[in-house]
Order: C-alpha cells, then sequence, then structure tokens
C-alpha cells in the first residue's frame, strides 16, 4: 500500500478490546486513541509544542465553527489547519452535524438543501449542505473527514430517530460522492438510532452499504446515563466491519472511555480535559483533584508525580490553588495540559493492557476511580 494512502490495522483484541493503528499521509495513530478538541483550530489554553509533549497524536477541528472563522480562503492560503496552527500530525474533523442539535435555535433542516443556519456570531444566513461540509474540511485539510448528520436530542420516539436515520443516509451518500476517489484521506460515517438497538442495526447497515473507511457511533453522550451507552454499544458494535476504526463521538471521562473500549471502540474525543482544566478540576493517578479547594492551600507536592512534563511539575499543588484564587490564566493552561497529559498517559496504559492481555484487570482497578 501506497506511503500516503489511509490504513487501519488490528494488531490484537483482549475479548472486546482492540489494540490497532492508523497510518495517515500526517502520521501513524494508536488505537484506542484520544484527540484533544480543538473546535476554533487551537487546543485551548494549550501552546502546540506543548501538545506534542503529551504524546498526542491526532486532534479534532470543527467544520462549522472553522467556517465562520477564519473561512474557507484563509484556510486555503495555508493549505489548511495543520499550517494556519503549526500543529503537523493528523486531523480529524466534525462535520457539523453535533451544531445541529446544539444550536438547534439558530438552525433547520432540510433533507434535500442541508442545515440552515443563522450564524451564531452575526445572523448571517449559514447553508451547510453535505457538499458544503466535504468542501470546508477539504480546505481544512482533514486526514479524517465525517460525514454530515442530523444528531439528535436524546430521545426514544422512534419516528424522531427513524427520521435522522433517513436525513443522515441520504447526507452519507451525498458527502461520499463529493470526496471522491482520495485515497490519501479518510471519510467516515456516522450511525444513529439513539437507544433504539433495532434502528441502531438499520443505520450501521446502511452505511455499510455504502463502504466508509471507518465509522461512527454518533448520537450518544447526548445526556444519557452511562449505563444505556455501554448497552447499546454492546449490542451494536458487532455489526461494524471488524478492519474498520470505530469513533464514539464526544466522550468522555476517563469512566467512559474504559467502559467503551471494553465494548470495541478505538477513537474517542472529549472538551472535558481543558474544560475541566478551566475549572481548576485535574485528572491525575491520585484521582479527580479540586484545587479550589481549601486542602490544597498547604500542599507542596507536584500536582502527578507520574507526569514528566516539567513544566507542570516544578509547580506545587499549593502555587496552583493560589493562581486559581487569583484568577490567573496560567492555572487554566497549567491544569489543562496536565489533563491533557492524563488522558494520554491513560491511553497509552489501556494500550499496553490490551496488549498483555490484562486489560479486564486495569478496567476493574479503575472504572470507578474518577466518578
Amino acid at each position: 500500500m501506497p506511503k500516503n494512502e489511509f490504513s487501519f490495522e488490528l494488531i490484537t483484541q483482549n475479548e472486546n478490546a482492540r489494540l490497532g493503528k492508523i497510518i495517515t499521509s500526517k502520521g501513524t495513530v494508536n488505537t484506542p486513541a484520544f484527540m484533544p478538541v480543538g473546535t476554533q483550530g487551537t487546543i485551548k489554553g494549550v501552546f502546540t509544542d506543548d501538545l506534542l509533549k503529551t504524546k498526542s497524536e491526532i486532534i479534532l477541528g470543527n467544520t462549522y465553527h472553522l467556517l465562520l472563522r477564519p473561512g474557507i480562503e484563509i484556510l486555503k492560503k495555508f493549505n489548511g489547519l495543520h499550517n494556519f496552527m503549526n500543529w503537523q500530525k493528523p486531523i480529524l474533523t466534525d462535520s457539523g452535524g453535533y451544531q445541529i442539535m446544539s444550536l438547534s435555535k439558530l438552525n433547520k433542516i432540510d433533507k434535500k438543501i442541508g442545515a440552515i443556519f443563522k450564524s451564531h456570531l452575526d445572523g448571517k444566513k449559514i447553508i451547510l449542505s453535505p457538499e458544503k461540509s466535504i468542501q470546508v474540511q477539504k480546505a481544512i485539510n482533514s486526514d479524517i473527514l465525517m460525514v454530515l448528520d442530523e444528531c439528535p436530542k436524546l430521545t426514544r420516539d422512534k419516528k424522531i430517530l427513524s427520521n435522522a436515520i433517513d436525513v443522515s443516509t441520504h447526507w452519507a451518500k451525498r458527502c461520499k460522492v463529493e470526496l471522491g476517489n482520495v485515497k490519501t484521506k479518510a471519510l467516515f460515517g456516522i450511525a444513529q438510532g439513539g437507544l433504539n438497538k433495532d434502528l441502531r442495526i438499520e443505520s450501521i447497515n446502511k452505511l455499510i452499504e455504502i463502504g466508509f473507511d471507518g465509522y461512527a457511533m454518533g448520537g450518544l453522550a447526548v445526556g444519557e446515563n452511562q449505563e444505556d451507552m455501554f448497552k447499546i454499544l454492546n449490542e451494536t458494535l458487532k455489526y461494524f466491519p471488524k478492519n474498520k476504526p470505530r469513533y464514539l463521538m464526544g466522550v468522555g471521562t476517563p469512566s467512559d472511555i474504559l467502559g467503551a473500549v471494553k465494548e470495541g471502540i478505538d477513537m474517542f474525543d472529549c472538551v472535558l480535559p481543558t474544560r475541566s482544566g478551566r475549572t481548576g478540576l485535574a485528572f491525575t493517578w491520585e484521582g479527580k483533584l479540586n484545587l479550589k479547594n481549601s486542602k490544597f492551600k498547604n500542599d507542596y507536592s507536584p500536582l502527578d508525580e507520574r507526569c514528566d512534563i516539567k513544566e507542570i511539575n516544578k509547580y506545587s499543588k499549593s502555587y496552583l490553588h493560589h493562581l486559581i484564587k487569583s484568577d490567573e490564566m496560567l492555572a487554566s493552561m497549567l491544569i489543562s495540559l496536565n489533563n491533557i497529559y492524563f488522558y494520554q498517559q491513560f491511553m497509552r496504559e489501556i494500550r499496553d493492557n490490551i496488549k498483555k492481555g490484562t486489560y479486564t484487570n486495569f478496567y476493574k482497578k479503575y472504572i470507578n476511580f474518577y466518578d
């Protein structure tokens, strides 16, 4: 296979947990993988050079937001987001489908046209069709593109869920046609169906019939409880092709990741590491630490002794507590960097345990540790 072609290799399994690697023209992604979220073309509060120190191998950008700012023309001048933000590793882009849900008050859906938005920035009319979504993602120069989909809010209404599958399948076909035969890039389909097993299977089968380079579970992490999410994954992941990567969108907490890996998920993204960092919440091997808490005022120990980024561990918990109380932005930057590092270290431990055949023990040890 030519060097620049997208490919996925499933290396081994420990029960349903999968160890693999994704090959892109911008580098290799070891799976299970966590993607820090750079919605606006930046991982909030983290320098790109520091992001590299966390050993992150892929990040996520957002089509809708990058369409609005900085816009396609500027991205094209830089030959994509990699050069624009100085990140030369793989990038996956969301299609804008999540914004159809999250900004539902500012858009309406037309199956034939796409999503018609009223810009949250200036009120201008924005039409995000399946074709436009792919065009923007190509301008971003994404390594992995997502089809435009309708992601409904949490519901058990079969009519709503079935309609979302119908619209999403129609748009998925149009996205594939628009991208064409570009072997250096991958296009992932997105399955809908909420928590309904039969509808999920229907959606998966329709996507497989179209044929994609990878498959995602959409419409989860939208308010359902964790048990329900794990249940639907357990019931339906086996219907995905074994030799293609599986992506659970918008997830999540360490325990979410542990449970989803156990069922066979390969890829994750979530804003939690940086969003938590901005509120003083640190993820460490000691557990979650709320550094706003007064008990850290006189704690002279480093944030996490297992973190080998010196820029973090030369500061004490006491100092970080002080920064938070003083409303200093350095606190958010340091804790966000720590959290991304922890997540990547956590993923390396997951991969190592799958490789050794000890994932179940690792899962049992940590599944309730970060609740």
